[in-house]
């Protein structure tokens, strides 16, 4: 509980957890965990324990549907706190979704408990909470009419583009997940991929799509 308390890294990263007193830090039983990238790090099982941080990396929230199926809903930088998380802990509900990590990933976890009491009770985390919910609503909204406007080599560029530079052409994605990404079927990735790879802009892999001709996939944004 002390070296939480007083680590001055997960601090700055979590800087809203200032406010909570020692006795609150001690009753939340904290554990900082580290996960490699492509891990899934919490879903509904975990969802009934603990509440999560994230501390350093990225990761995507994966929302589950009835048959199985998953689709990306919102993504979690440092510092934010999944909304999701939140409403269905308040709501009794089970935790919808699935926290998978984009890059090598420091969670903090506490007790469900403290979790939620902490959202009530302090002020910044409150405000934490409820601004990436509206950040969520906003991107979804963002999403759904990119898919309904947009054409799908748009919306891939896109998510290849925006997780990479010239300096790191290489993002470390599957098929499935890019499809989950921009709202389509696996097939439909593949086929515009292998185009890609056809007129040489892209290099593909297992787990993997290399840039090598980063001004053609502007070209499709219109970057």
């Amino acid at each position: 509980m002390t070296s939480i308390v007083t680590n001055k890294r997960v601090l700055e990263a979590l800087s809203y957890l200032r406010e909570v007193s020692p006795e609150e830090w001690e009753n939340a039983q904290p554990e900082v965990r580290i996960f490699p990238a492509k891990s899934r790090l919490f879903q509904k099982e975990e969802a009934a324990i603990y509440g999560i941080f994230l501390i350093r990396g990225t990761a995507r929230i994966n929302q589950i549907g009835e048959d199985g199926s998953e689709r990306v809903v919102n993504k979690l930088a440092p510092g934010e706190i999944c909304a999701l998380l939140v409403l269905s802990g308040l709501s009794g509900r089970d935790y919808p979704a699935a926290i998978e990590a984009e890059t090598e990933v420091e969670a903090l976890f506490v007790t469900k408990r403290s979790f939620l009491r902490w959202v009530q009770e302090y002020e910044l985390i409150r405000r934490t909470v409820f601004g990436n919910l509206l950040d969520g609503l906003m991107r979804l909204g963002e999403q759904l009419l990119t898919k309904q406007t947009k054409p799908l080599d748009f919306r891939l560029a896109e998510a290849l583009l925006s997780s990479t530079s010239e300096r790191q052409p290489l993002r470390r994605i599957t098929h499935n997940e890019l499809a989950a990404e921009i709202g389509t079927a696996r097939e439909v990735v593949s086929r515009a991929l292998h185009r890609y790879q056809q007129q040489g802009w892209v290099e593909t892999g297992r787990g993997w799509v290399r840039i090598t001709r980063r001004n053609e996939l502007e070209a499709l944004v219109g970057d």
